[in-house]
């Protein structure tokens, strides 16, 4: 088990409401850390740490009035930051489709939740690294972005690979400032958004196609995220991390 030291550190973790999101947050607050989590989903009753380590804010992180509100709330209550987890998003297998098809509402909608949310996010929360001449980001694309798909989510998949480029732009703009930026590329892992795998049959299935012959678990993905933002990973930035169980070698 790989153990971490957050005390008296801050992080910043979006989509907190659940999933890896919500692994991550209790992995810091587990470690001694403070978390300002944000999501549009209710707070749920199963965190970690206590009320003292923990600001919930539920609310559209596509409003920026509503980030930058809550980061100033955070800073108020905590002091600082250290870190910012961008791990909220959709996939809305209903509506996103093939871009020759679907409706382009739909397309702006994906990127304004996946990709441009995470603007916000960066902009609000990077003036207060730079104060303190520190700090890390990790960043969640995924590994359909990275393959092709005969079922596509094309607003999905593109937006999420402008996750990667967005991660980068941030690493080399940021480097003087001791400030890290990485993105995680997550497999097939069981998480709500994947609700479509609600059976153990589904389950098994999805995970035969991948090389270790199972689906990720939010915590694999979560201690990968979290390793990164630790002192762990103190000379990483810049790179895109794929978490897949061997996925793309097929």
């Amino acid at each position: 088990m790989i153990t971490f030291d957050f005390s008296n550190r801050v992080a910043v973790v979006t989509g907190a409401g659940g999933g890896m999101g919500r692994q991550i947050a209790n992995i810091i607050l587990e470690a001694g850390g403070s978390v300002i989590m944000i999501d549009v989903k209710p707070e749920p009753g199963d965190l970690g740490g206590t009320p003292d380590q923990r600001l919930y804010a539920q609310g559209d992180l596509t409003e920026p009035e509503f980030v930058n509100a809550t980061i100033a709330a955070g800073v108020e209550r905590f002091g600082h930051i250290d870190y910012l987890a961008n791990v909220a998003g959709v996939l809305w297998f209903e509506h996103d489709a093939s871009l020759l098809d679907m409706d382009m509402a739909v397309w702006d909608q994906v990127f304004d939740i996946n990709l441009k949310s995470m603007v916000h996010m960066a902009r609000a929360v990077v003036p207060h690294m730079r104060e303190k001449k520190s700090g890390a980001m990790v960043h969640f694309s995924t590994t359909q972005c990275l393959r092709g798909d005969p079922l596509p989510q094309d607003a999905y998949s593109t937006a999420k690979a402008g996750v990667g480029a967005l991660s980068r732009s941030l690493a080399m703009q940021l480097a003087g400032d001791n400030i890290r930026s990485n993105a995680i590329y997550p497999g097939l892992t069981q998480t709500p958004l994947q609700a479509r795998w609600d059976t153990p049959e589904k389950i098994a299935e999805a995970g035969s196609f991948v090389p270790l012959g199972r689906i990720a678990t939010p915590a694999e993905l979560a201690t990968a995220a979290v390793f990164l933002l630790s002192d762990g990973a103190s000379y990483i930035t810049g790179i895109d991390l794929v978490v897949d169980g061997g996925l793309l070698l097929k």
